[in-house]
């Protein structure tokens, strides 16, 4: 998880970059909007992981 703490502070980072340099505001929401997604896709892979380990478990118990 340490991970996404790192991406989530990227993306926290271009959103204080956009706030404070209007001329270049958009991409900077633009390369937050990607480290989101980043985080998001780091979430979604974590609960796979944990969901195949699960199921791995109750495989061996059978």
């Amino acid at each position: 998880m340490n991970k996404l703490v790192e991406i989530r502070s990227q993306e926290y980072m271009c959103r204080e970059r956009a706030a404070l340099d209007s001329e270049r505001k958009v991409f900077w929401l633009a390369q937050a909007e990607e480290w989101e997604q980043r985080a998001l896709d780091e979430i979604a892979f974590h609960f796979r992981e944990c969901n195949l380990n699960e199921a791995d478990s109750q495989s061996a118990v059978r």
